[in-house]
């Protein structure tokens, strides 16, 4: 790239400007006045740095519960969490906005060149997908792990600018996945699967090197868009409330207990069969709200995560000791 990019020009300014903040610690008037611009145009380079990733800024306090609590979960679960810090009184629109953000930034240690990452869509991913820092990749690409479409849309639209905005993040190629979240037959899945076509994308997702997804939930504040979009009639309600479904992963279902065998709405599923998925290398799950603890212990129970980011009341409630008889945690019955 020439030097006289104005990208590069800028890139290489806001280098600049971090390394003498950061590092020199020299003061924004001290750095204007070297660079021969103003402090609003240095505050300006040293967001730009952060928000492209040129800086990483990171807190150490020893007095944060968080600590303690990553601590636990990887004692208790063997998965390593991301605690986010955060006010118990906030409402949970703004506690997944928080733990999104952070998720965003976080992304890019676990993505690199020459990978297959899958995402699966909805409210969760949504939002990590808005605040997303850049790292270019090469040879990357970005899968989409489940389709979503539906009886009212075919879900396009909605899963692809999730997938673009994954896809520029890390410069990588996109794979959408044009099919129906839900089959209305499992033998018109069974011989979708059979086309070429559909084999090609199925076979990407089997080399993914890195899955990203949330927990859909019926019980949120926040409502998973599995059960809010239209995807779900009253029959398949019932059908889970009489499987004891406490989640999904990619609109694939299981149970309190971690086991997924026999859900009758999994054989219509278009998302991954939950064993392959835990043959994916890194499972990185995003999760917000104590509401979706049952789905988060059953999760966890199926081994389906390695890599956790979630909220601070959640991760506490998640390592609180918990009656006997509910460590699974019972699900309400679905409507």
């Amino acid at each position: 790239m020439p030097a006289s990019d104005p990208e590069t020009a800028k890139i290489a300014a806001a280098l600049t400007a971090a390394q003498r903040y950061y590092m020199q610690d020299l003061t924004m008037e001290a750095i204007a006045a070297e660079l021969g611009t103003s402090r609003s145009s240095v505050s300006r380079l040293l967001s730009f740095a952060r928000e492209s990733g040129l800086v990483d800024i990171q807190i150490r306090s020893p007095f944060d519960r968080g600590l303690d609590l990553e601590q636990e979960i990887l004692a208790r679960h063997r998965v390593v969490a991301h605690v986010v810090r955060m006010p118990e009184s906030i409402s949970d629109v703004d506690r997944l906005e928080r733990v999104a953000m952070t998720a965003g930034r976080l992304l890019g240690r676990f993505i690199d060149a020459n990978m297959v990452v899958g995402v699966a869509w909805g409210s969760t991913l949504g939002a990590i997908s808005r605040h997303l820092v850049k790292k270019p990749t090469h040879n990357s690409t970005v899968v989409q792990m489940n389709g979503a479409g539906n009886t009212q849309t075919t879900g396009i639209d909605y899963a692809s600018e999730i997938l673009h905005r994954f896809g520029e993040a890390f410069s990588a190629q996109v794979q959408q996945f044009p099919v129906p979240a839900f089959f209305d037959d499992p033998r018109t899945k069974e011989g979708l699967w059979r086309e070429r076509s559909t084999r090609r994308l199925l076979d990407i997702q089997s080399r993914m090197d890195v899955a990203v997804f949330g927990l859909g939930s019926p019980f949120a504040e926040v409502p998973s868009q599995v059960y809010i979009g239209g995807y779900l009639d009253a029959e398949d309600y019932r059908s889970l409330s009489a499987d004891g479904v406490v989640g999904d992963i990619a609109t694939v279902f299981y149970r309190g207990d971690g086991t997924f065998a026999d859900i009758e709405l999994n054989a219509r599923a278009s998302g991954p069969n939950l064993d392959r998925l835990r043959r994916v290398a890194r499972r990185i799950c995003v999760v917000s709200g104590v509401q979706k603890l049952p789905g988060l212990r059953g999760a966890l129970a199926a081994g389906l995560i390695t890599d956790l980011i979630l909220d601070e009341s959640l991760a506490a409630a998640l390592v609180r000791e918990v009656p006997e008889g509910l460590a699974a945690g019972a699900p309400r019955r679905l409507r």
